[in-house]
């Protein structure tokens, strides 16, 4: 991972050390604020303060962000195999703003939309939208960062007769939930079936199945192959949909873990970094390793690192240095290494 900006471009905050300052504020869970992060700083040789910073959220590109976004994603695909079919679930999460700088700005909530390679946990074709614009009006955005060889899955959120149209026309796999009433009418000899009614409607394969402890029907409609050589049966459609629940526990760990759900600056531009940070923070944890004995999830990486981080600040490790002294001065030799 490299940032490719000098640092003599801004000598009092370059951009390694902007960098580090995001990655610090999204990761460590014991800076709850900017305040908390630059009076740490401050203490311990590094003169940049808290205006600086905000400024530079304001005014700086993004360009720096979003190359680290796709150098990490590079990395993250070289371990996918080339010719697979990969389940990509579609999604979107909302991250609601509560400054009142912000709504006098308008912004009230800033939506998140990505595609997940579910074979390497890489997000793909991320897309910031400020605003109350519904899922489905992004189709034509989502099919087009699918990977090759992928699967585009997508919930009904993002279902419409025209967004229909649009999927089975691009070239792209995809398997996406219709609502329930949508008017369903069986035609010709293939298999296929009427979705809809009116201009908009279309034939298109369509896969129905019941959860019976939910008392829930899903539609699924898809162009994957329903004959010849390379037939997707019925049954490995609904197993393909059950896998979309993977993105929705993608946005489950940084809203828990990485602070999405709180905004740490107060303009657009600084927002925008926010999410690709988290993104960045998300992609780094797949990639880093660490001893075993620790796990192999994102969680125990994070806490891996943050234990890393803190073993020489934490109170428990001042305390117990703080003990051994006192004990030195206060006991005889003899007892203090029985102690240990």
């Amino acid at each position: 991972m490299r940032l490719t900006t000098s640092p003599d471009t801004f000598p009092v905050l370059s951009s390694r050390l902007f960098f580090s300052c995001w990655l610090a504020l999204v990761m460590d869970k014991s800076t709850l604020s900017m305040q908390d992060l630059f009076k740490r700083l401050n203490h311990t040789g590094i003169s940049v303060d808290i205006s600086t910073f905000s400024k530079a959220c304001k005014s700086r590109s993004l360009s720096m962000f979003e190359q680290l976004y796709r150098d990490l994603l590079v990395r993250l695909r070289r371990e996918l195999p080339a010719k697979q079919l990969h389940p990509c679930p579609i999604d979107s999460t909302v991250v609601s703003l509560t400054s009142k700088l912000l709504w006098a700005q308008g912004y009230h909530q800033v939506k998140l939309l990505t595609c997940l390679e579910s074979g390497c946990g890489a997000t793909e074709g991320s897309l910031i939208n400020f605003g109350y614009d519904h899922d489905a009006n992004f189709v034509g955005d989502m099919l087009a960062a699918i990977p090759k060889n992928g699967l585009g899955i997508f919930d009904r959120g993002f279902a419409g007769l025209e967004h229909l149209q649009s999927a089975a026309a691009s070239k792209q796999y995809f398997l996406m939930r219709i609502k329930s009433n949508y008017k369903l009418v069986f035609e010709g000899d293939e298999g296929l079936v009427r979705v809809g009614t009116g201009k908009e409607s279309g034939q298109y394969r369509v896969v129905s199945f019941c959860d019976i402890e939910n008392r829930a029907e899903y539609r699924l409609v898809t162009n994957l192959p329903g004959k010849g050589e390379w037939l997707v049966r019925d049954e490995e459609v609904m197993e393909l949909y059950r896998q979309r629940w993977q993105i929705e526990l993608l946005w489950k760990f940084p809203k828990m873990h990485l602070k999405l759900k709180r905004s740490m600056t107060k303009n657009e531009n600084g927002i925008r970094m926010q999410l690709y940070v988290t993104l960045i923070a998300h992609r780094l944890l797949e990639l880093v390793a660490v001893p075993k004995i620790w796990g192999s999830k994102r969680l125990d990486k994070l806490r891996y690192l943050q234990c890393c981080m803190c073993q020489e600040v934490s109170y428990v490790h001042w305390l117990g240095k703080l003990l051994v002294s006192w004990r030195r001065r206060v006991w005889p030799l003899e007892l203090c290494a029985s102690v240990h």
